[in-house]
């Protein structure tokens, strides 16, 4: 469909029968839970960190006293993200989650700054996913630091691979790691509430006096929410969910949000019971694992497996940017080849795609997770946003039983992600965040640029419309040829079988060898006698497109026929890397007639050897 519908939600989502084969390729609850939920999961290993560093700027009593509140307060907005996000699913069972929201009741460029936001967002993850696991990695192994880049383009290439083999397949092999990591950090929390003794203060240079104001609560609140990136990938990528889709997307979205939330609450309060406080050398998580559970085989244990779900956190947006692709592509927004899915249901252009960006980020910033994670979140508050702003017209459009409360809901979201969004925007421009105001912009502008060329060419094929009845048309095809083979008669029967006319045509250089082969060729065409002309063609140089182009124009002028069809036979190697054996004669006359002529038809008939040899063999039986 070339012209964008206004899509609205139906109120009993219907799914596409699929084969059991194409089923066992895609998600249960559990597999998705692997799949699409790392990155919010592996986020409780930096996100209580984000608010304790701002906090600590106002000295011990605020981070002691705040530091549960602030969370408190996070887990309140991911508790209505969740209830939204569940809500999103189930009225938009096709994915596409802020995107499909935001164009169903905000409008076609609201839904596209949604899209790019995520798109970068998707990107940003992949790539800080990956460098946060190296970095963990080079910090028990400092020997390891310089090879940093190429440790997260191996993890990176794993990860792809993994994607490009299958959904399904991809999720199973993260389901053991993410359930371990999930055991671990209860076992952390519950260690450290049965624990009676705190730890000591580590070493720093925290000031012990200071005062708390409201926009210090608030840059604490808006840092400690980059621990709620990933809620929306569920909402993303609901067709890879096996059937009812709908309802399996909603259990795991359910379920993320009751772990995510007891995560952070019990590390916020053994926080609080420990007395912990930044340090520049140990994460928030190894204080609390040391006090909780001591420094022993346990304490490596999860942070071994905390590295690896940080750098398996970039499946997420392996799992949702491809299926956002698809809608935008579906849409006309890109091009229609992110649409397509490959062997297993996966959308491998938007895998291929996403894996190149997050491979350019990670080296062009040495493998630095600092050095992008100020762009980090700011993109999937904006997602937040609109998705949050679309559903309260959503409620209010359908004007259902209680909708009024549902609408609310969405609101007060609506407000805190706004908040959010404007504190991180705001606190950490300077700090590259204004990529983002720059990026988005563009890509929006590159979306609508694709579909107006789309929308072009809809309208040029009248796309959708009754044409008007078949009329047969008088034809010249014209047959290049360089000597006598099977190839050549191959063509000359296609040709003949096509059109009306046909004449086939060679091109002669002016040494006295090519001159003399031309000779040789005309005798063997006499010879044969296909009832088809051989035209000679001269030419001054070495090139073959030249000659072939000035003849076609005067064939053009000439107007005696309805269609002008060039058909090249060319041999179809039997595999990939024989290509390069062949001399690339049909793409170089290709490439002339295309830039030399204007209302000329190119047909590229590849035949396979076995084909032509077959057909020989049945016709001179």
């Amino acid at each position: 469909m070339l012209v964008l519908a206004s899509m609205t939600a139906p109120s009993a989502p219907a799914e596409a029968s699929t084969s059991p084969d194409e089923e066992r390729h895609r998600l249960t609850a559990l597999e998705g839970l692997a799949a699409l939920s790392l990155d919010a999961l592996s986020s409780v290993a930096y996100g209580p960190q984000a608010i304790m560093i701002v906090l600590a700027t106002a000295g011990l009593v605020a981070l002691h006293t705040y530091t549960l509140p602030v969370t408190l307060a996070i887990v309140l907005l991911l508790t209505v993200l969740v209830i939204s996000y569940r809500q999103v699913i189930a009225a938009f069972p096709t994915g596409g989650g802020a995107y499909a929201v935001a164009k169903a009741h905000l409008g076609v460029k609201p839904s596209l700054i949604a899209a790019a936001s995520l798109v970068v967002d998707y990107i940003l993850n992949a790539a800080v996913g990956v460098s946060a696991g190296v970095k963990a990695l080079t910090s028990a192994f400092p020997a390891l630091y310089p090879d940093r880049v190429w440790l997260c383009l191996g993890v990176l290439g794993v990860i792809t691979g993994a994607n490009l083999w299958g959904v399904a397949e991809s999720a199973r092999l993260f389901i053991a790691p993410t359930l371990l990591f999930i055991a671990a950090i209860f076992a952390v929390v519950l260690g450290g509430l049965l624990r009676s003794h705190p730890l000591p203060f580590p070493q720093g240079t925290t000031s012990s006096i200071g005062t708390v104001g409201i926009l210090l609560l608030l840059r604490a609140f808006a840092s400690g929410c980059s621990a709620l990136t990933g809620v929306e990938a569920i909402a993303n990528a609901v067709p890879e969910f096996r059937q009812p889709r709908f309802r399996r997307a909603q259990h795991t979205e359910m379920g993320l949000g009751i772990i995510l939330g007891l995560m952070l609450i019990g590390i916020a309060v053994v926080i609080q019971k420990f007395h912990v406080k930044p340090s520049g050398t140990v994460t928030a998580l190894a204080q609390i694992t040391e006090g909780s559970l001591g420094h022993n085989f346990v304490f490596y244990a999860i942070q071994l497996i905390t590295t690896i779900l940080l750098a398996l956190a970039a499946n997420t947006s392996f799992g949702g940017l491809p299926v956002l692709a698809s809608l935008l592509a579906s849409d006309n927004f890109l091009p229609h080849l992110f649409y397509l899915r490959a062997q297993r249901q996966v959308h491998r252009y938007g895998v291929v795609v996403l894996a190149v960006f997050a491979a350019a980020l990670l080296v062009a910033s040495s493998g630095n997770t600092q050095a992008l994670v100020p762009l980090f979140a700011i993109g999937v508050f904006v997602g937040f946003t609109l998705s949050q702003a679309g559903m309260v017209r959503h409620w209010r459009e359908q004007a259902g039983p209680g909708w009024h409360g549902r609408a609310v809901i969405n609101g007060v979201g609506a407000l805190f992600t706004l908040a959010a969004l404007a504190i991180e925007l705001i606190s950490k421009f300077t700090k590259g965040a204004w990529l983002v105001v720059i990026v988005v912009p563009a890509l929006v502008a590159m979306f609508w640029q694709i579909h107006k060329i789309y929308a072009r060419i809809g309208s040029a094929l009248q796309i959708g419309q009754t044409p008007e009845p078949p009329v047969r048309r008088t034809s010249l095809v014209v047959v290049p040829v360089a000597g006598m083979s099977k190839l050549v008669r191959e063509g000359i029967s296609t040709a003949l079988s096509l059109g009306d006319e046909v004449v086939a045509v060679t091109v002669c250089f002016a040494d006295e060898e090519d001159h003399q082969a031309d000779d040789r060729l005309r005798q063997q065409w006499e010879d044969w006698h296909p009832d088809v002309p051989l035209l000679t063609l001269h030419s001054s140089g070495r090139s073959l497109g030249p000659p072939l182009v000035k003849y076609l124009r005067e064939l053009e002028k000439e107007a005696r026929r309805d269609e002008l069809v060039v058909l090249i036979p060319e041999v179809q190697p039997a595999k990939p890397w024989q290509w390069i054996l062949h001399n690339q004669r049909g793409f170089v006359l290709e490439q002339a007639i295309q830039h030399g002529t204007q209302n000329v038809v190119i047909c590229r008939l590849r035949y396979r050897l076995s084909t032509v040899a077959s057909a020989d063999s049945s016709g001179s039986g």
